[in-house]
């Protein structure tokens, strides 16, 4: 397994040396739209803690993210009146990873509604602004 990258896409994010549609943010993780949703809602929850993935993760800071990552999945549900919640981590290239920094996708789903692949198209960044806004009223 390679060393943490510092400067892949979601510590760019962590960073704010790239932008994303915030659902949530403090001192522990950050939760944001996937701009290439697979399902309406699709969102990340990252630890801010540096980690490749699950594999070289501190279990402190998986101690602290899985709470955050429930918090979301049932905000996201509520919000969007999904019918369920899938959670998917992918550790190493072999398992689907693409980004090296741990983090959970939490996608809302819906009877009847196909899960889209992951096909590297982006969604409107107006729409995911406001999914952004509904999932983080949910939170509170």
């Amino acid at each position: 397994m390679s060393e943490y990258d510092p400067s892949n896409l979601f510590a760019k994010i962590l960073n704010d040396e790239i932008p994303c549609h915030k659902i949530f943010d403090d001192d522990n993780v950050l939760v944001f739209m996937d701009i290439m949703p697979q399902t309406r809602g699709h969102c990340l929850v990252l630890p801010r803690a540096p980690s490749r993935n699950l594999l070289d993760a501190d279990p402190a800071a998986l101690a602290t993210v899985i709470p955050y990552v429930q918090r979301v999945a049932v905000a996201a549900k509520k919000a969007l009146n999904a019918d369920g919640v899938r959670i998917m981590q992918f550790n190493e290239s072999a398992a689907g990873q693409t980004v090296f920094h741990l983090h959970f996708h939490v996608m809302p789903i819906f009877e009847g509604v196909p899960v889209k692949p992951h096909s590297g198209a982006q969604a409107d960044p107006a729409e995911l602004a406001v999914l952004a806004k509904m999932i983080a009223a949910a939170m509170h």
